[in-house]
């Protein structure tokens, strides 16, 4: 039997060999911690220190984060990352959906070695995005997309109702990230679920177009939206240490380390 979902942030401290490296991640919309932990626990056990804040209005009630800011949920993430990049060498950023759009933020604002993401969101493909801004006068929450997992028996804690003013705050988000993909120089890997129900193609075009760095796409066959919960968990995992050690070896091999002194888009 599962246990209940842990909604609690995790962190661990660097206690690897050679170069100094951090992660820090997040988890995605409505959800929590625990659609990543396992994701965070294997990369803790490979030595990096790690950084998975649990986001503002997450793990609450849906109605504590009808009140809140795309911006919140961004500052939440770029603090976890000042943090690591005041102890390490290297710091990449890694999340889940909206996670994944939140670590593509950081790529494009912050000075990061690498970004992975899984089945990350830049597109609201849902057709009453056109009027949320609107609609979340009119409808306050509705029922929620979670859980789309193959695996049996997995529960990513996600609220069971999306607050439609989350929603118009995820549908600014989008757009406004989409708008900094080109200053993204750092090597990106994605992991993208063949089968979807949650994030449709276009969010991954979309990054595929405008990003000015290189895109390393790998599908996933035997998963869903929530793939880090999923039977393709153990690729994702060991994919992200082999992307991490692959990246900081070929920039120490060239002296190269991510510029401290550049100009950077605050939340």
């Amino acid at each position: 039997m599962n246990m209940l979902p842990d909604f609690s942030p995790f962190s661990s401290q660097w206690n690897g060999i050679g170069p100094r490296v951090g992660v820090v991640m997040s988890h995605g919309f409505t959800g929590s911690p625990h659609s990543v932990r396992p994701w965070a626990e294997h990369l803790a056990a490979a030595g990096y220190a790690v950084r998975l804040p649990l986001l503002p209005g997450h793990g609450t009630t849906w109605q504590d984060m009808a009140t809140r800011s795309w911006r919140e949920w961004h500052r939440a993430v770029d603090d976890a990352y000042l943090e690591l990049a005041a102890e390490c060498d290297y710091v990449f950023a890694a999340g889940l959906s909206m996670g994944g759009t939140l670590a593509l933020r950081i790529a494009a604002t912050r000075p990061v070695a690498g970004t992975i993401v899984v089945n990350p969101g830049l597109v609201l493909d849902d057709p009453r995005a056109v009027v949320v801004a609107a609609l979340k006068y009119v409808v306050k929450s509705t029922p929620a997309i979670a859980n789309d997992i193959l695996k049996p028996d997995q529960d990513e804690g996600a609220y069971t109702r999306t607050p439609v003013a989350a929603a118009h705050q995820l549908k600014k988000m989008y757009r406004d990230t989409a708008a900094l993909l080109p200053r993204i120089n750092a090597p990106v890997r994605v992991y993208k679920s063949t089968v979807d129900n949650v994030i449709s193609k276009a969010s991954l075009e979309l990054l595929r177009s405008r990003s000015s760095a290189p895109v390393d796409i790998h599908y996933l066959a035997n998963s869903y939206h929530v793939a880090t919960l999923d039977n393709d968990a153990p690729e994702i995992f060991q994919g992200t240490v082999d992307f991490i050690q692959k990246t900081v070896a070929n920039l120490a091999g060239h002296g190269a380390s991510p510029e401290k002194d550049t100009a950077h888009e605050q939340a």
